[in-house]
Formats: C-alpha cells, structure tokens, sequence
C-alpha cells in the first residue's frame, strides 16, 4: 500500500521551467544538486554549503540571464 506522501507526489504540479533551468545550471557549473521553490516574485535557491552559496550569489545577474528570468534569487544554506 502506497503512503500518503507517494500518493500526493504522484499528482503534484510540474516544475516550472525556471526552476529547472536554475538546477540544470548550478549542476552543470558546480556539479552540486539544489532545490528550489517559487514564491511570488521570488526564487528560493537551497544549496548544500555557504561556500556555494557566496559564490552564486556573486554571479546571480549571470544566472538570472541565463535562465531567462527576472525573478528575484534568494539563496538559503540547507
């Protein structure tokens, strides 16, 4: 028998292309796999280290230009 959570995750909504893009880059670039979630007007980018985190923080306009967003980057050490 399936649990609760394997249920709901099967009918969850798909990811949006920019979030995507934002883990294909970062994985890409620094071979490091991150979460995200969409609030708003705002991205929350979850990484593994500070270190990372600092280091993408320094190329956010490279990283909003090559994802093709506007949205506001928050990165979160998690």
């Amino acid at each position: 028998m399936d649990s609760l959570q394997d249920i709901l995750a099967k009918f969850g909504k798909p990811e949006q292309p920019e979030l995507l893009a934002i883990k294909r880059y970062v994985d890409e670039h620094y071979q490091t796999p991150v979460s995200t979630a969409l609030n708003g007007n705002t991205i929350v980018i979850t990484v593994p280290s500070a270190a990372l985190a600092n280091t993408l923080r320094l190329q956010m306009t490279k990283i909003q230009k090559a994802c093709n967003t506007d949205k506001r980057l928050i990165f979160r050490i998690g």
